[in-house]
């Protein structure tokens, strides 16, 4: 929906980039609002943003006037057409909050409930790939948590689509990456939700929560064993140096492999209390330099090949802001590909310069 700033509250999501009286924007879309947001588009006065129906935390937005779209163009309609998985989305991570509060307070896990909440976005996010791999642009520092488990049970369904497994072995994979961080209800909330870096016991106690999760999950009876091996092993390394156990590649459940990397992916890539985030295209260059030694690299090569599926003309935001048109790729570097700039036509090798990266892709 079109919006004056004025509207805006803190957790609003643009669906468009923003533009200034240049050809950058200035508020790249995907943006979860902020107060500073607020004053930039102030000072730059700006009349519209286009937002989501649906804030960061999956409450709805409820502006009392939207502005209205009599004219609506392609590009709008193909904006609608991503809304109804975002909104899927949205509403999930507010019901896992909901979930996450009844663990807390020591009600066992709903299974069913917990099918009827992720099966549906899992069949979504087969339609709608790019998104899942995006899906950290929506978390933000006081809801990540909440977002995680959501977000790593989806990449997780993926990267097992990727790999050729069953329908409902995807299923399981998927209910896998959901249920791994559920053990967290166990853990005091002074730690699990404190703002400064953990100290050692705070952080052995956290290394505590695959063991609690496996607690939880090791009597339901329509989970498969492999889903409660992978939920205890996802923060397992397969040179022996995770835990709870250090368990070495020969011992290691292949779910717990597929989960491992889908939750290093978007904890890195999500803004963290504690931690900035960082871009989906540096992550996957440190996975792929960690694939022989911590990641089963076969779980790395497909969620490669799964978020680098562009091909030449694929519009991208690189790290220095500017757009750019990606004419070139090297299946070796997927990540660093030859691209022309938008504002000069200039053509350059990201290989030869290793300070700049790809942000985003733009849709």
């Amino acid at each position: 929906m079109r919006i004056h700033p004025s509207q805006l509250v803190s957790g609003c999501m643009v669906t468009t980039d923003i533009m200034g009286k240049t050809n950058q924007p200035i508020i790249p879309k995907n943006t979860v609002i902020k107060p500073i947001h607020m004053t930039v588009l102030h000072k730059f006065l700006v009349n519209e943003v286009e937002v989501a129906p649906k804030l960061a935390s999956g409450e709805a937005f409820l502006p009392e006037h939207a502005i209205e779209e009599e004219n609506m163009d392609q590009d709008d309609h193909k904006e609608e057409q991503h809304i109804p998985f975002l909104n899927l989305y949205l509403e999930a991570v507010q019901k896992y909050k909901n979930m996450f509060k009844d663990w807390q307070s020591g009600a066992p896990i709903n299974i069913a409930k917990v099918r009827n909440l992720l099966v549906p976005l899992i069949e979504k996010a087969h339609e709608n790939k790019g998104k899942v791999f995006m899906l950290h642009h929506y978390s933000t520092k006081e809801n990540y948590f909440y977002h995680h488990s959501i977000a790593v049970g989806l990449l997780s369904a993926v990267i097992a689509h990727q790999l050729k497994y069953s329908h409902g072995e995807i299923i399981q994979v998927g209910l896998t990456g959901f249920l791994s961080d559920c053990g967290m209800a166990k853990i005091d909330e002074r730690i699990l939700f404190k703002k400064a870096p953990l100290v050692t016991p705070e952080f052995e106690e956290i290394k505590k929560h695959p063991t609690y999760s496996y607690r939880l999950v090791e009597n339901i009876p329509v989970l498969k064993n492999s889903v409660r091996l992978g939920v205890l092993q996802h923060h397992e390394r397969m040179d022996g140096s995770g835990y709870p156990i250090g368990l070495n590649s020969s011992k290691l459940n292949p779910y717990g492999k597929i989960v491992a990397v889908c939750d290093l992916y978007h904890a890195m890539t999500s803004e963290r209390l504690y931690r900035s985030k960082q871009s989906p295209f540096m992550v996957i260059e440190e996975l792929m330099q960690d694939q022989f030694g911590k990641f089963d690299h076969i779980v790395v090569q497909a969620l490669i090949i799964s978020m680098t599926n562009y091909s030449t003309g694929t519009h991208v935001r690189l790290s220095n802001n500017q757009n750019a048109e990606i004419i070139f790729m090297e299946p070796k570097l997927p990540t660093r590909p030859m691209v022309r700039l938008q504002h000069n036509e200039e053509i350059i090798h990201l290989k030869d310069h290793s300070s700049l990266f790809i942000e985003e892709i733009l849709t």
